[in-house]
């Protein structure tokens, strides 16, 4: 089962494109979670949206939710799916592009699974203007990631305060691409 949190809910603060702040996070999150859900399904992946709601579930509900499905599904992976910011929210910045990340703690399918995204990423053409690890994924100390019982990786789908990246996100071509790399990782993944 591919377990997919989709980051955010419509009351958190922030994370949304500066000014009249028309891309939100927790919005975007939800259909590329749907979108993904659908395609994987398609290929006879079975899914579990993590969060439904539109309310931001707490990180610790959200664990244990992710902890019950991995229990009950063993082979479980998590994806979990954001997008980036490199500012406060008040202005556009420069910095742009997709990364994938992995808990301290990550297992070696963490990291192969976080590996598998970024390669599709970059064949994307997602790299955007930040370098990207050679080990192919960042690490950190991301709840999500650390506190599941499962291969886990947050992927951080462009940066809401870029216009370029932003522009990306709001087109159908972009958020095909983007859905179709998530796709693409995990069914690599699976069948190894």
């Amino acid at each position: 089962m591919v377990i997919i949190d989709n980051g955010h809910g419509i009351e958190t603060p922030g994370k949304r494109s500066p000014g009249d702040g028309a891309h939100r996070e927790w919005r975007w999150c939800r259909a590329m979670a749907k979108r993904i859900a659908i395609m994987l399904g398609e290929r006879g992946v079975q899914t579990h949206i993590l969060v439904p709601e539109e309310s931001d579930v707490p990180l610790r509900e959200r664990c244990r939710r992710a902890n019950a499905l991995a229990g009950a599904h063993p082979g479980s992976i998590l994806l979990s799916i954001h997008n980036n910011a490199a500012g406060n929210g008040s202005q556009w910045m420069q910095a742009s592009g997709w990364s994938a990340f992995v808990a301290p703690n990550a297992s070696a399918e963490s990291k192969r699974l976080a590996s598998l995204l970024t390669a599709e990423a970059l064949a994307a053409g997602l790299g955007g203007n930040r370098a990207t690890p050679p080990c192919g994924y960042w690490t950190a100390s991301l709840a999500i990631c650390r506190d599941t019982r499962c291969p886990a990786v947050l992927t951080e789908n462009m940066f809401q305060d870029n216009r370029h990246d932003v522009a990306l996100l709001a087109s159908e071509e972009g958020q095909a691409l983007i859905a179709q790399v998530h796709v693409n990782a995990v069914l690599k993944f699976i069948n190894r």
